[in-house]
């Protein structure tokens, strides 16, 4: 795909647009054809930095849309209402717009913005920062396939991109969007258990975040369900076995299903 005559505008210059923009810039496109939009100048610094000298950066949303092909909304759900309203008259050229915000439904978007304005919804999480998101997508219904392509080029330069259908996007928010939180804290928990046993606590973080990252990898490439994975380390009396009847006395798989669901019933919330 020619993206030579692309330029991909970010509403919002905070984290999750620097990990887009840097990784646009690592694989398909070059730091002038990215601009970053942002009212706080040391944000739209920092988003520069990260992308690349350049990138063009401005407070004035006017601006930035003047040669929008693509413009990413990566803003707070509770600032998007205004972010829409003060886009609205700027969509002259009609770009394709992406929103990256939790919960705004392609509807609520579609019914502030121009008739008929393509939008394509996604859910990235902040692995995306090294290249290793885990992304679900949606399509408006006035998307072309070549916007979807368009799309699914961009978003996989940082990760794992999913298409679904809207209505499964909060359940996706709550699983990857929120999901990294409940793996540092996995880590961090593992972590404790080998300080208390003796391992330092460098020694203990480290073990514990390859043991995570090799397990998933694992989960990726073996094309095995993860419970036959689990059952060929637990061998019959051993530690293994030992420890996961621990975990399951303390309630770690009903744990993480609770917080998946309590994050992504909040992410419907935010879409209300």
């Amino acid at each position: 795909m020619d993206l030579s005559h692309q330029r991909a505008t970010f509403i919002g210059t905070g984290q999750m647009a620097a990990a887009l923009a840097s990784g646009f810039v690592r694989s398909l496109l070059r730091p002038s054809q990215i601009c970053g939009c942002d009212p706080s100048e040391p944000a739209r610094r920092q988003f520069q930095q990260t992308t690349g000298a350049d990138c063009v950066v401005t407070e004035h949303p006017a601006e930035a849309m003047s040669e929008a092909t693509v413009v990413i909304l990566a803003v707070k759900p509770q600032v998007m209402p205004e972010v829409l309203r003060n886009l609205a008259p700027l969509l002259t050229k009609s770009p394709l717009v992406i929103s990256v915000a939790a919960g705004i439904t392609l509807a609520r978007m579609s019914a502030a913005l121009p008739g008929g304005t393509r939008l394509i919804r996604v859910m990235p999480n902040t692995p995306a920062l090294i290249g290793r998101g885990a992304s679900a997508a949606a399509a408006g219904d006035t998307c072309t396939p070549e916007d979807v392509q368009l799309a699914q080029t961009l978003l996989s330069t940082v990760g794992l991109l999913q298409w679904v259908g809207e209505p499964l996007l909060d359940a996706v928010t709550g699983l990857s969007g929120s999901g990294p939180a409940y793996a540092f804290q996995i880590i961090e928990a593992l972590s404790d258990g080998g300080v208390k046993m003796g391992l330092p606590r460098v020694v203990a973080t480290r073990l514990a975040a390859q043991t995570l990252l090799g397990a998933a990898e694992m989960v990726l490439t073996q094309n095995q369900h993860p419970a036959a994975l689990k059952d060929a380390v637990a061998s019959p009396g051993g530690t293994t076995i030992a420890g996961l009847h621990a975990l399951e006395q303390g309630g770690l798989r009903a744990a993480l299903m609770n917080a998946v669901e309590a994050a992504a019933l909040r992410s419907r919330q935010l879409g209300q």
